[in-house]
């Protein structure tokens, strides 16, 4: 397998086509995708210039799956608040932020996960169980909580969102709520 640095190289052609070089076969996005949940690495190379695009060719699959599936992870009010830090000061703090806050979620996931398996067993309903709604909202509660002090704290003077910033986003954790006693309900009905 030809790799760069332990790493898989994926070669993107000017007519969109992307090259694996570890398996010597063309890929698609959804390829691609598989393979980041299969926790596989790999970086993206503009086949011409040589260029690293691995972040853009991520961001295409993370559109993808928004507009395909309907199951978005990203609420306007985060995507707005995102925007938001583009040419602002925060924009340097915000990626290891992010970054951080994700590893610690899926820490949080796994021990969830060992706690329902202890608890109930390892059956083939708990393999595929949701988390209840409960766990959930309060996770993101307290994760909206700390990514706000953390935005405060480097930033003391910022003002609070505007009213239509705070009902959007009220709409979207209703939303959010909304789809977690779906899925719950979704479990019980198992």
């Amino acid at each position: 397998m030809a790799k760069n640095e332990g790493q898989i190289v994926i070669k993107k052609y000017a007519n969109r086509r992307l090259y694996n070089t570890g398996t010597s076969t063309y890929v698609t996005l959804d390829d691609l995708a598989e393979m980041v949940k299969k926790g596989e690495e790999f970086t993206v190379q503009d086949a011409k210039s040589g260029e690293d695009i691995t972040h853009s060719v991520l961001t295409q699959i993370i559109f993808e799956q928004e507009s395909k599936t309907g199951n978005t992870l990203l609420p306007i009010s985060f995507l707005r608040q995102l925007i938001g830090f583009y040419g602002d000061q925060m924009q340097m703090v915000v990626p290891s932020f992010l970054e951080h806050s994700m590893r610690a979620f899926t820490e949080q996931q796994v021990q969830m996960r060992e706690q329902i398996n202890r608890a109930f067993g390892e059956t083939p309903l708990v393999k595929n169980l949701q988390l209840p709604i409960q766990i959930v909202e309060e996770q993101v509660r307290r994760n909206t909580e700390m990514f706000q002090q953390a935005m405060q704290m480097f930033s003391p003077f910022m003002k609070p969102p505007a009213k239509e910033s705070r009902k959007a986003e009220a709409k979207d954790i209703d939303e959010l709520k909304e789809q977690l006693r779906a899925m719950q309900s979704k479990l019980d009905s198992l």
